[in-house]
């Protein structure tokens, strides 16, 4: 097993990898920009002795327009292309199969920002479960038909098959440390949890956010932005994946992620966190060293014109969330109408005079709609993150 970290190891392991195909190239992908791996995909598939076939998600955060760009530039390039289905808010997986024999698992998307500027990490595995596992996957999603996991798959991590129980028993599964990196924590089971451990004596420190009040140490990454989901357990297992601790990514996305055991990449992870968090601890003990002596210097009246700027920024996240949120409402009103048609379909059309059942249905898409404002705002911070 290998550990990639990012931006450290750049774009070089993703390509080498590409490079190393004998036979084939299964690459999922939710955002792509990197023209250096598509000319290494182009390359391989100009060989004719090895297929390359990617799984593009039908939708991300620009739309669907980016998405067929780049789905007819493949078609051009020789590349066989799958359009994953637009059942989930997001197909959010990022991974890529060599030969059928070594599987690459990304927490980072095939982009400049993430490969170049964002803390991310991949895991490299030749484990023989998880490649099979990993192979049922593609074929599924990129032949739209349901993800059937073998009977044991507790640490190959799919959401929304078997995230939420896993990563619950996980978490529940600490004694004396979680060291975690995510953008977002939200989830109310997954919050309740931590706050569990964190009263049975558990140290718990967060690079990332929480929503809410949290009875643990959280801090923003310095320096750089956070793309990552890890979670490091007692300094002996870490998960590293696609999944926040949120219920859109728990529960409406396709995410993957993997736990591992393997010691010397736990070693590394916990390694890069402890790096990440006393450098974070350092550039904030600054900047509020530096705020402190900016306060007292300022003149009241530019404390007000502080307020507005604040208000300003405001407003304008506020926008960005109302548009990303538009864009998300064609995926899940197309998935109401579906659910309708087949409740319809088994029922009969006699379900939709029944108040109890119309006003149940109601409860659902409300929680739905919930659920995709908490994506939109979140993406709209991620975007806006350095």
């Amino acid at each position: 097993m290998k550990l990639i970290i990012e931006p450290d190891a750049g774009v070089t392991p993703l390509l080498a990898a590409i490079k190393s195909a004998k036979k084939s190239v299964e690459i999922a992908i939710f955002r792509f920009d990197r023209r250096d791996v598509e000319a290494a995909l182009k390359a391989a598939a100009a060989t004719k002795r090895v297929g390359v076939t990617a799984v593009i998600a039908f939708a991300n955060r620009g739309g669907e327009q980016t998405q067929r760009k780049l789905e007819l530039r493949f078609l051009d390039e020789g590349i066989i292309v799958a359009r994953s289905a637009n059942d989930l808010i997001r197909y959010h997986a990022k991974y890529i199969l060599i030969d059928r024999r070594v599987l690459y698992v990304l927490s980072f998307n095939f982009t400049r920002l993430d490969i170049d500027h964002s803390r991310g990490f991949g895991i490299v595995t030749t484990n023989a479960n998880w490649v099979r596992e990993a192979i049922t996957l593609f074929e599924a999603d990129s032949g739209r038909t349901t993800y059937v996991p073998a009977k044991k798959t507790d640490t190959f991590i799919v959401s929304p098959t078997n995230s939420r129980k896993a990563l619950g028993a996980f978490l529940r599964g600490a004694k004396t440390q979680l060291l975690i990196y995510d953008p977002k924590i939200s989830d109310p089971e997954m919050r309740r949890i931590l706050q569990e451990r964190a009263k049975a004596g558990v140290e718990i420190k967060v690079i990332g956010s929480v929503s809410g009040r949290a009875e643990f140490d959280v801090q923003k990454l310095g320096g750089r932005r956070l793309h990552t989901r890890t979670i490091i357990r007692d300094r002996r297992q870490a998960f590293v994946g696609s999944q926040s601790l949120r219920t859109a990514e728990l529960d409406f996305r396709r995410e993957l992620g993997l736990i591992i055991r393997d010691s010397q990449v736990v070693r590394r992870l916990i390694e890069t966190f402890e790096s990440d968090w006393t450098s974070t601890s350092v550039k904030k003990a600054s900047k509020e060293t530096d705020m402190t002596k900016a306060e007292a210097a300022a003149a009241p009246d530019e404390g007000d014109k502080a307020d507005g700027a604040a208000r300003a920024v405001s407003d304008k996240e506020a926008q960005k969330a109302v548009q990303v949120f538009k864009k998300e409402l064609d995926p899940l009103a197309v998935s109401v109408k579906k659910a309708v048609r087949v409740a319809v379909a088994k029922v009969g059309e006699d379900v939709l005079s029944d108040k109890g059942v119309k006003d149940s249905m109601k409860k659902v898409v409300k929680k739905a709609v919930k659920d995709a404002v908490k994506e939109a705002v979140h993406d709209a911070h991620e975007k806006a993150s350095p």
